[in-house]
């Protein structure tokens, strides 16, 4: 097949329709059959855009001169909205971020996994704003002043966020604060490119139920100068702050978090509560970031798994054990497996605290522990999994071939990983086949969704 002739050189004005929007929001047009990647901008604008980088086939462009606006363009509220890399599409109608979620996911399954099904329109939320319970904040310095927010797009370079349109209220106040108790006292600042410095991140995790906060400090290794004296003016002037930890991160590179978390005041746990159950969630334990739509994802798959009452329900990559005591009330047995063990202690702490005695949690990673429960003949009647954004390891997906449990419930935050995964559970023998794709909103105003898939397996 011939390849397309680049049409225009770098620095180059062009004219271009936006026609769509690619999987990191960015908007998608096209010159002389070309195709041109525009950020900040809405399917439906007409753009003056000017070639920033070519590859063989495609290119980046800026737009420099909106000439007509799309009718689905909004003015967003948030004033570092193009800037701060983080809200992608807060220009754009909800409705049609939306829309443009369920298009993705369908996109992915029909070119990446070969799979054509109808994709059920995106649920989304009635408020979609405030909705983060977690905040990760680089921290920096620039001209000898300190920064606090978030990198820009495709760029380490640090944009300093007073406010976020997506954070919890309470979020703004404990970084607020921080900010001038580190200025006060001179905590030095980790520079990244000298690997110096002791202050790299705050974290905050936000109940909502509760109103509690929990705030963790990332350093460059265990020393944390006049750190009596910090933790003293943040329990001084944040509201409702439950717990203040520290934890170390001495490695070269841009991972935010280490391995070791030390507990420096109060508790190192939050309480939420979603759909009458109680969770304890610590540091560094995962756990959906938007509550609102987790109740809707965590309903969805126990609607979705049908169970009566006598199944063993597997439940892999479990987090704090969420979708675990969701399913425990309508199922016989529930095993949560997890590699992050802080995560697994949570998980047996909530099942505790909630007096639900039928779920177990292991540590481990579940393409290993999965062969050894096989073995014991323990294959599931129905398995969830909910990867990280990698998907599943193939150990895993051969794993759980084998087994060949009737029903499988896919929980994805990555259209292309799970595309990928789908292609591989529908062809093998007897396989699966999708009764449902439910995209769910987790993340408005940004370009990644949340799925849901039914997976039955075919008749032999």
């Amino acid at each position: 097949m011939a390849k397309t002739k680049i049409p225009f050189s770098k620095g180059e004005r062009v004219i271009l329709e936006i026609v769509d929007l690619n999987h990191a929001g960015e908007g998608v047009g096209r010159f002389n059959g070309f195709t041109v990647f525009v950020p900040w901008t809405v399917p439906g604008d007409r753009v003056d855009a000017e070639i920033i980088s070519l590859q063989k086939n495609y290119a980046r462009a800026l737009s420099r001169f909106l000439i007509n606006p799309s009718p689905h363009r909004l003015e967003p509220p948030c004033p570092e909205h193009g800037l701060c890399g983080g809200c992608r599409l807060q220009h754009i109608q909800y409705s049609e971020q939306l829309h443009h979620k369920q298009q993705l996911v369908a996109g992915a399954l029909k070119r990446l996994g070969g799979i054509d099904v109808p994709v059920q329109p995106t649920i989304g939320m009635t408020e979609p704003w405030q909705y983060r319970n977690k905040g990760q904040y680089p921290v920096g310095e620039a001209e000898g002043k300190l920064k606090i927010g978030f990198f820009q797009q495709r760029s380490h370079a640090l944009v300093d966020v007073r406010r976020c349109s997506i954070q919890h209220p309470a979020a703004d106040r404990t970084v607020a604060v921080a900010r001038e108790i580190i200025t006060e006292l001179g905590i030095p600042i980790y520079n990244e490119k000298k690997h110096r410095g002791i202050l790299r991140h705050l974290i905050t995790r936000t109940s909502f139920s509760h109103g509690e906060v929990l705030l963790v400090l990332v350093t460059n290794g265990r020393a944390l100068p006049s750190g009596d004296r910090l933790i003293k003016q943040l329990v001084e002037g944040v509201k409702d702050l439950v717990g203040i930890v520290q934890n170390m991160n001495a490695r070269r590179g841009n991972v935010i978090a280490g391995a070791e978390n030390l507990l420096l005041w109060g508790r190192d746990y939050l309480v939420e509560e979603l759909g009458g159950l109680t969770f304890h969630i610590s540091a560094g334990s995962f756990f959906q970031v938007n509550p609102h739509q987790a109740e809707v994802l965590f309903n969805l798959v126990r609607d979705y798994a049908d169970l009566t009452g006598g199944e063993t329900v597997l439940d892999l990559y479990c987090g704090s054990g969420a979708i675990s005591l969701f399913l425990s009330s309508k199922a016989a047995r529930v095993i949560g497996l997890e590699s992050y063990a802080p995560a697994v202690e949570d998980a047996k702490k909530n099942a505790k605290l909630n007096g639900i005695t039928n779920v177990e949690f292991h540590a481990g990673r579940a393409e290993e522990v999965m062969p050894a429960l096989a073995k014991q003949g323990i294959n599931g009647d129905v398995v969830v999994v909910d990867p990280p954004r990698k998907g599943c390891d193939e150990k895993l997906l051969d794993t759980l071939a084998a087994m060949q449990p009737p029903r499988i419930i896919y929980v994805s935050c990555n259209p292309a990983t799970l595309a990928r995964d789908l292609r591989y559970l529908t062809r093998t023998e007897p396989g699966y086949y999708p009764v449902i794709v439910q995209p769910i909103d987790l993340f408005p105003q940004t370009s990644h969704v949340e799925t849901v898939v039914c997976l039955n397996r075919k008749k032999q």
